[in-house]
């Protein structure tokens, strides 16, 4: 992931990946047909992670009894930990959602709202449980959210890096509380 999010996809060889992953060329197309199938499944499994650290995050703020903006608010700081453990993944995982053309646009899809409907079923709970609006958009807020911590970690990797993940993970957590406006 890391050689691709240097060089691009198209620059990057499959003897360039066996090199950097110390395995044969001929190992590389054993696991895999070709270096398309290959990066659909980097991202499946990159997104899996973040998936996963997301729904830990749920599921510990749930067994401690805190709210949904609790667990989202946990989901937050899992996501920008994520981020700040895979960059190179993060980074070429955005640059692809741009892209339209690609032969794994459908997987990239697939994967993306995997992600988004562990934030959505936590909305989903905190409007059922009274904590949250019922005019809250849920696909869209959900979206809204992952979106908001993708960037805001970006920019922090690339423009901030002297912040703290303490530093963001406090601004953004002022969004999701609503404590941006004055009083």
């Amino acid at each position: 992931m890391t050689l691709i999010a240097e060089q691009g996809f198209s620059a990057t060889t499959v003897d360039e990946i066996a090199e950097r992953a110390g395995v044969a060329k001929g190992t590389v197309y054993y696991n895999f047909k070709n270096k398309n199938e290959l990066f659909e499944e980097l991202l499946r499994h990159g997104v899996g992670l973040l998936t996963a650290s997301l729904q830990t995050a749920a599921d510990e703020t749930a067994k401690r009894g805190g709210t949904s903006v609790e667990a989202l608010d946990a989901m937050v700081r899992a996501g920008l930990a994520f981020i700040d453990r895979y960059p190179a993944f993060t980074q070429l995982y955005v640059a692809e959602l741009w892209r339209t053309n690609r032969a794994w646009q459908s997987t990239l899809l697939v994967v993306r709202q995997r992600a988004v409907a562990v934030v959505e079923k936590v909305l989903q709970e905190g409007i059922e449980g009274g904590e949250l609006s019922r005019e809250i958009d849920i696909p869209l807020t959900a979206a809204a959210l992952v979106g908001m911590v993708l960037v805001a970690a970006l920019d922090w990797q690339a423009f901030q890096p002297e912040r703290s993940i303490d530093d963001v993970h406090s601004a953004l957590s002022l969004l999701l509380h609503g404590r941006v406006g004055g009083s």
